[in-house]
């Protein structure tokens, strides 16, 4: 949880592995079959283990300026910067950080929306930590499952779709390496738009459209 919702107060206490199970616990809990699931950004670290090692429950699968990193890829110097702002900073301004991550210029009410869950310190152990934990060296402890959920991807043969933000500085381009490598990519309408990291702010619409319109011509 993040915000003012129920959740872990310490940032030691936030782990990939954790959230891949938490997450795994509610499509279970739910009993989820025949999901169109659709992952950005964290949720695309979470989402693609959860597709590759439960995919009888996943139907469909789009990504959006997402990856899924297994420490064999290079990684942007904006995301290293990214990464100590978020655990020194004595402030995290949420709206203004998403404010950076859009090619459009975010509306103040909308600022304060992104801003409002994070009052103070207290409430923001998880914004803090998930930078921490995009495994970025061979030796990290979630490593070896990714590696696993990028060969099953590789055997993915069910229809996947990437949606990516051109200007995202950091996931740009992360688009190319995830169609070469997932057969059911193959065919399938990909596209670069007009957009940076944040792209549901960008782009929400255009974005929604695309996926509904994929969704229905594959059914």
């Amino acid at each position: 949880g993040f915000g003012r919702s129920d959740k872990p107060s310490r940032v030691e206490d936030y782990t990939y592995l954790r959230h891949v199970e938490w997450v795994t616990s509610w499509f279970e809990l739910l009993n989820l079959r025949d999901v169109t699931l659709f992952v950005q950004d964290w949720g695309s670290l979470i989402g693609l283990r959860i597709a590759a090692e439960h995919g009888d429950r996943i139907a469909r699968l789009v990504v959006a300026n997402g990856f899924l990193p297994t420490a064999r890829q290079s990684t942007a110097p904006a995301f290293y910067a990214w990464r100590a702002f978020a655990r020194y900073s004595p402030v995290l301004p949420a709206g203004r950080l998403v404010g950076v991550g859009t090619v459009r210029r975010v509306p103040a009410k909308v600022r304060a929306g992104y801003d409002a869950p994070f009052p103070d310190k207290a409430y923001q152990a998880g914004a803090r930590a998930f930078p921490q934990l995009v495994p970025t060296s061979p030796d990290d402890p979630a490593v070896p499952a990714n590696r696993a959920a990028w060969d099953a991807l590789g055997r993915w043969e069910k229809p996947f779709l990437a949606v990516f933000g051109s200007r995202d500085p950091i996931l740009g381009r992360a688009d190319r390496p995830l169609i070469n490598h997932i057969p059911g990519a193959a065919g399938q309408p990909h596209a670069r738009i007009n957009a940076s990291h944040f792209i549901q702010e960008d782009s929400g619409p255009e974005l929604a459209e695309r996926v509904l319109s994929w969704q229905q011509a594959i059914h």
